[in-house]
């Protein structure tokens, strides 16, 4: 009996989208990775009416790379719905696309404000940059007691979205932002906006950018001898944060929506099974995605493999207990959940609040 139920099982493709190569290829495997574990779990568990089978498209990290992606899974692959994009402006490029198709996707990682005003279709399982950089901002003011700050962000959308929020946040709390400058994706050498940052006498450098130029800019930063706080957002979250920066991010701070040292239970006996599929400990991008993708998974086995109505579940999850949390989406597609300040102590990342 039982090999006529699997025969009778219906395939149900759902995709995943982003960064498998290039600079920021760890953040891509991670999401395919959370991806991969919850669709094997589901096939493995005898549970579900639906075998699910995944499709990986690699953006590269580049928005034309991206649209590619988005319309091989939606024409080629006949997705039901998609985890993905990966980062901010790969998502506002490939989003628009998914959204006009009818294809619902929820990004388990782009912050960018701008994402939630893609459409009806988009949802976003990571807490924004708008939030992150507020609070941190309010914590390095009022736990921490610094008062001069400076920024040194991405010129993209990623970017200008912490920078934003953080110098409000800042303000709000009575600090002071002393110094404010900008680098492209791909930069290298930091030492002019360095010495630019040196000039006004900051106590914390907040870089609003991702894990590679932020290890650089802590290295060139110790060189020139700038003895400040570094802080950031999830874009920190990988381990080769610490592989590339070495000593010189030593006691950085970063938000982040998932600790893999959470003695939650759920959360634990995740990092316990992704460790012992991919031979590292999870990230967040990894927790998200994997929360994301078990969301997707429940609402087909609850509505069927039908595009509407399993965005039309999603919007109404409530409490979804995932292993980053309660996670519930608000009206605009937005996750509410739990936010962690994680620190950089003895080359791992502990929880600073």
């Amino acid at each position: 009996m039982g090999s006529g139920l699997a025969l009778a099982q219906q395939t149900v493709v759902i995709g995943m989208l982003g960064p498998l190569s290039g600079d920021y290829a760890t953040y891509g495997v991670s999401v395919a990775n959370g991806v991969e574990l919850a669709i094997n779990e589901a096939n493995a568990s005898g549970k579900y009416s639906y075998r699910f089978v995944l499709r990986k498209e690699d953006t590269r990290g580049d928005q034309v790379q991206a649209l590619n992606a988005i319309n091989k899974l939606i024409e080629l692959d006949r997705v039901t719905a998609i985890v993905g994009a990966v980062l901010s402006g790969e998502t506002l490029t490939a989003g628009p696309i998914a959204q006009d198709a009818g294809v619902p996707f929820i990004t388990p990682s782009a912050t960018a404000p701008a994402v939630s005003e893609i459409g009806d279709y988009e949802f976003r399982n990571v807490i924004t940059d708008d939030m992150q950089a507020a609070q941190m901002a309010e914590y390095a003011v009022k736990n921490l007691g610094l008062r001069r700050f400076a920024i040194l962000y991405a010129n993209n959308d990623y970017g200008l979205a912490l920078r934003r929020a953080f110098e409000a946040g800042v303000r709000a709390h009575g600090g002071q932002v002393v110094a404010v400058e900008s680098y492209l994706d791909g930069d290298s050498n930091f030492s002019a906006q360095l010495t630019n940052i040196a000039a006004q006498n900051p106590e914390a450098l907040y870089i609003g950018g991702y894990y590679t130029e932020a290890a650089k800019i802590a290295q060139q930063a110790a060189l020139q001898g700038l003895k400040v706080r570094l802080m950031g957002a999830d874009g920190f979250d990988s381990p080769e944060l610490i592989n590339l920066g070495g000593a010189a991010v030593e006691g950085a701070l970063f938000t982040s929506g998932f600790y893999n040292g959470t003695q939650d239970p759920l959360a634990a006996e995740f990092v316990r099974k992704y460790e012992a599929a991919y031979g590292s400990k999870p990230d967040m991008f990894a927790a998200n995605a994997y929360d994301s993708a078990r969301i997707i998974i429940e609402a087909i086995q609850a509505v069927g493999p039908n595009r509407a109505a399993v965005r039309d579940w999603i919007a109404n999850v409530k409490d979804f207990p995932g292993v980053t949390g309660l996670t519930t989406f608000a009206e605009n597609g937005d996750a509410v959940k739990p936010l962690y300040i994680l620190r950089v102590e003895n080359g791992q990342f502990v929880q600073e609040r």
